[in-house]
């Protein structure tokens, strides 16, 4: 018999067999493994003192509610292909988890196109996810440029309003000292700035690659604007470059879910491609409950019952929003709304605007009024995440 599997982190010489692993696993080499070396925690499993599998996990913070939760961000998994088909992946999640857990993670994000398995490990997607492609002459014709100052390149200044702006969203990263440099070093990616140089109102950065025929194909990255002036301000610059970009592209999430281009194009004819989305999962409901930011005013009082971590049995809670925090606590009593794990992160991440549509995806409830509650303290806050790992 084969010597049992062994999951351990990587030294210098697991973590090169892990490297070489995941080229062979993916088709291509995963160049994060390299990049995110230094920051992320690296699990691999051993059999017969050969690397089967692999991954990375991040400790980040997400914001929610505005507030950063921490998380543990999964990436880059790889499974030898003769070594697939025997739950190796769903064991070295696990143990990749654990770590992040034990230094403080209490929820867990990953983009994924293996949705219907990390769905019964406990993850759900929120919200849909598409990738955005405009003729820059669209673009052109629909926004005006206003004047507003542009400057290039990446300042402190410039962070800062990205870490302001994605307060005002449900899953956006509370992005590291290290986060830009190695986005640019990823994608080499130009950044532009729009307004005052000390008190920027916008943050665009792209990724130009030449273009087979003619010209160059432009990638949007980050798009963040404080208003609708900057906004406009900046499909406007986008639209200068025209006479170089016949198209351009915005990255899977990139563009903010709002309806700028719906209502501003003379004629609606970009096109849309729907990719894979990012999941997210509970990993310690009171602290997530805790750490999150609730809306200011609200007075919330809701009983539910909730799936275990385990699944096949259920726990009730009473969940109390007051003066902005949040705290759920076990209780005797039946629950008036059942939330599975999955409908548990989505209503955690906003991703239910509606008790309708919360109704429609299979929530349980004995009270709509209980129902409207519970979507209310979440809602306030759309969630979207346009970072990648």
């Amino acid at each position: 018999m084969p010597d049992p599997v062994r999951i351990m982190k990587a030294d210098d010489t697991l973590w090169h067999e892990y490297n070489d692993l995941a080229t062979r696993s993916y088709g291509h080499t995963v160049g994060d493994i390299t990049r995110l070396r230094d920051h992320a925690d690296i699990r691999v499993a051993v059999r017969d003192d050969r690397v089967i599998a692999g991954g990375l996990g991040l400790l980040v913070h997400q914001f929610f509610g505005g507030a950063p939760v921490p998380s543990a961000v999964i990436s880059a998994g790889a499974v030898a292909p003769e070594e697939r088909g025997d739950h190796l992946a769903s064991r070295l999640l696990a143990e990749r988890l654990r770590p992040l857990r034990e230094r403080g993670a209490v929820i867990s994000t990953i983009w994924t196109t293996s949705n219907g398995h990390l769905r019964r490990l406990g993850w759900q997607a929120p919200v849909p996810v598409f990738a955005w492609s405009i003729a820059t002459e669209d673009l052109k014709r629909a926004f005006t440029r206003t004047g507003i100052n542009i400057e290039h390149g990446r300042t402190p200044e410039g962070e800062e309003l990205q870490h302001r702006l994605a307060r005002q969203w449900n899953g956006p990263v509370l992005r590291p000292d290290w986060w830009p440099t190695w986005l640019d070093g990823k994608q080499e990616l130009t950044t532009y700035r729009f307004g005052p140089p000390q008190t920027p109102t916008g943050l665009l950065s792209f990724a130009m690659k030449r273009h087979p025929r003619h010209g160059m194909d432009l990638t949007v990255h980050d798009f963040w604007a404080s208003d609708a002036q900057t906004v406009s301000e900046m499909m406007a610059f986008l639209g200068s470059h025209h006479t170089r970009a016949s198209a351009i592209h915005f990255r899977r999430s990139t563009l903010p879910p709002y309806p700028t281009l719906l209502h501003h194009l003379h004629r609606y004819r970009l096109s849309a491609e729907a990719w894979h989305p990012w999941m997210l999962r509970i990993l310690d409901l009171p602290e997530a409950i805790r750490l999150r930011g609730w809306p200011a005013g609200a007075d919330i009082s809701v009983s539910m019952e909730i799936e275990s971590e385990t699944g096949g049995t259920w726990q009730s809670y009473l969940l109390e929003v007051k003066d902005s925090t949040g705290q759920i606590t076990t209780t005797p009593n039946h629950g008036d709304v059942r939330l599975t794990r999955g409908q548990l992160a989505v209503w955690y991440a906003g991703g239910y605007r509606t008790a309708a549509a919360a109704e429609l995806v299979g929530i349980a409830t004995r009270s709509r009024d209980a129902l409207a509650q519970l979507i209310q303290a979440t809602a306030d806050m759309e969630p979207w995440l346009p970072d990648h790992i």
